[in-house]
């Protein structure tokens, strides 16, 4: 199954929870109206004053559990940083010297550069001795990974790659979206148990009323453990398989299953395994750990048995080595730092190639790479990260470096329209801001490899979205402003600042950005030879050359749609009005129109180095993360 399955699956799901929601809803309203006829229908004199009854008591539990998931849902709203500091997480500072936390980082940055999506934020669960992790948010823009402190310790480096990857199949999957509505939406159908609980705490000794408070805090727990049992129902069934075709990525990502493996081993063998210590935080994301948070068994397991996970990557593991790895570690608990150092895990970086460098694509090819990075991906990512100078990587560190660093990105080469976008940036962050940004272009920038810009961009973003909203809305209208300054940017200027303002608003408002598209490619026929025309004037020195690769896209796409090709008089600026058209579209119909992308650009048959990082980049912006290297070893 490759990306846009994955996210036409997570769509089907998320039709499938809201059936299932609807009824256990069904269930809950049945069993209190059975109650309230049974307590009260007796002292009802006729059926109409029943049916009345009735008709109140369905409509308050509706009440109940709608309001119930609502007001979780709002408090969801911040997408993943709300689920991780809800679960008591702490933030790992991006500047951090602890030697477990600089290794969690680094792994995270070196994936998320390989599966070209922003870094997320990183938090540790300080006070959790098990081995687990969860990955939660609405989009990769603003998705939070949090490991336990056990993770840390227990893992060494390949293990924790294989758990990070594992994390990050359900960003790139749309798994990560699904689970973070589960949230908010089974928390209303355990509204009557939570309810029947606090009365049961502080009703007690309710005088003369004692005893019907008791039967309604008892009513209500018996109906809400309805609730529990189709919450735990639900979750086991949307999780579980999402599970496995997570590690089943890992691996794909990775390219060894030792450390998938080895990760689920010291779950199995060490005491804590990967149980959480808060119980009652530990079920409602238990669908979202990469190991069971609670224990959980037959129906209501949210991921497969432990045995069956490690077998499918070792197959000739059993459990009698289990108990062998158990008895071991009893005496010796295994320290993930010091196998590093016994085993000398350490990637072997990969040059970066030369900038005349072509290669050969396909449109299907590339469209099968999208949110599926490999083992060469990673270690290409390793190579970028080192390519960068040590002051280019302090400043992704730094609050004051950030936004600096990215406006230096998008200055254009032609010194008339690099004026005026400076005076544009001085009016609206300052001119020590402008004076940094034109430096850090003429000192390093200008020279910067394009397979950095991007990982640069993706390096500095988690620190970007700590800034105050208001900084961040004046960073965008600087970004839209030095992007339309002249009229005469360049398609990367332009798609990289539109990238940076997708990225931004998304994590000031996560929760806006949650739908999966349905539209189909004939709903957006204009918004496709609009991005076709601009790419193909982009790419082409000549008009005739421009028309074959038009015509080469757009036969991907609309086959027996005749669409002439016509370039755009606004240049790159006529791009505004198709990017939320194409970015709505079905998942499917995206695979599609990354292959007619792709066709546009490689019409000639070679993709320049140039040309791989356009595209990498028009797909960020459609929410197609593209990894790092577009052809494979």
């Amino acid at each position: 199954m490759n990306f846009f399955e994955h996210q036409a699956k997570a769509r089907s799901s998320s039709t499938r929870m809201v059936l299932l929601f609807a009824l256990a809803v069904g269930g809950i309203v049945l069993a209190v109206d059975l109650a309230v006829l049974v307590l009260l229908g007796t002292q009802m004199e006729s059926a109409g004053g029943i049916a009345v009854l009735l008709f109140v008591s369905t409509v308050g539990t509706v009440l109940v559990v709608g309001l119930g998931s609502m007001y979780r849902m709002a408090s969801l709203r911040g997408g993943g940083e709300s689920v991780a500091l809800q679960m008591g997480a702490t933030e790992v500072p991006a500047n951090t010297t602890d030697f477990q936390l600089r290794r969690l980082r680094n792994v995270v940055e070196e994936i998320a550069i390989a599966s070209g999506v922003p870094v997320p934020k990183l938090y540790v669960m300080e006070h959790e001795a098990a081995i687990n992790a969860f990955a939660a948010g609405y989009s990769p823009s603003d998705a939070a990974v949090a490991v336990t402190r056990g993770a840390l310790e227990r893992l060494n480096r390949d293990e924790l790659q294989g758990v990070i990857a594992h994390e990050f199949s359900h960003i790139l999957n749309g798994d990560m979206r699904l689970n973070i509505r589960l949230m908010g939406t089974l928390f209303g159908i355990m509204m009557l148990s939570i309810i029947g609980q606090r009365v049961l705490i502080y009703g007690r000794g309710g005088g003369k009323n004692g005893g019907a408070i008791l039967g309604v805090a008892l009513v209500a727990l018996v109906v809400g453990s309805i609730g529990a049992f189709f919450g735990r129902m639900i979750k086991a069934g949307v999780s579980r398989q999402r599970e496995l075709l997570a590690d089943a990525s890992a691996v794909q990502f990775t390219r060894q299953t030792e450390g998938l493996a080895g990760a689920l081993k010291k779950i199995g063998g060490l005491h804590e395994g990967s149980q959480l210590t808060d119980k009652a935080k530990a079920e409602e994301v238990s669908h979202m750990l990469f190991g069971e948070g609670l224990s959980m068994s037959g129906l209501f397991a949210t991921h497969p048995p432990l045995v069956e996970r490690i077998r499918l990557l070792d197959p000739s593991f059993n459990e009698q080595q289990l108990q062998q790895l158990a008895t071991r570690w009893m005496a010796a608990p295994p320290d993930g730092m010091q196998e590093d150092l016994a085993l000398g895990l350490a990637a072997a970086p990969q040059p970066l190639p030369p900038l005349a460098r072509e290669i050969s694509v396909t449109p299907p090819m590339i469209a099968a790479q999208v949110g599926l990075p490999a083992e060469d991906d990673y270690r290409r990512a390793d190579s970028i990260a080192q390519s960068l100078t040590p002051e280019l990587r302090q400043l992704t560190a730094q609050r004051e470096g950030v936004m600096p660093l990215l406006l230096g990105l998008l200055i254009d080469d032609n010194p008339a329209i690099a004026a005026n976008q400076r005076i544009e940036v001085a009016a609206r962050l300052g001119e020590a801001v402008a004076a940094q940004a034109w430096s850090l272009r003429a000192q390093q920038l200008a020279s910067l490899h394009p397979m950095l810009r991007l990982p640069l961009a993706s390096l500095a973003f988690p620190v970007l979205r700590l800034r105050p909203r208001p900084e961040l809305d004046a960073f965008l209208a600087a970004v839209h402003a030095m992007v339309h300054a002249d009229g005469q940017v360049s398609l990367f200027e332009y798609c990289l600042g539109k990238l940076l303002e997708v990225q931004v608003r998304e994590s000031l408002d996560p929760a806006r950005y949650t739908r999966f598209g349905r539209r189909k490619p004939g709903n957006v026929r204009r918004e496709f030879a609009t991005l076709l025309a601009v790419v193909a004037q982009s790419g082409n020195g000549n008009a005739m050359a421009a028309q074959h690769a038009y015509l080469s896209g757009l036969q991907r796409v609309l086959p027996r749609d005749h669409l002439p090709y016509a370039p755009p008089a606004e240049g790159v600026l006529t791009l505004e009005g198709v990017w939320e058209g194409l970015d709505a579209l079905d998942p499917l119909a995206k695979q599609v129109m990354v292959e007619a992308i792709t066709a546009a650009i490689s019409n000639d048959g070679r993709v320049s180095v140039a040309e791989s990082e356009l595209l990498r980049t028009i797909c960020a912006v459609l929410h197609c993360p593209l990894p790092a290297m577009l052809e494979r070893g």
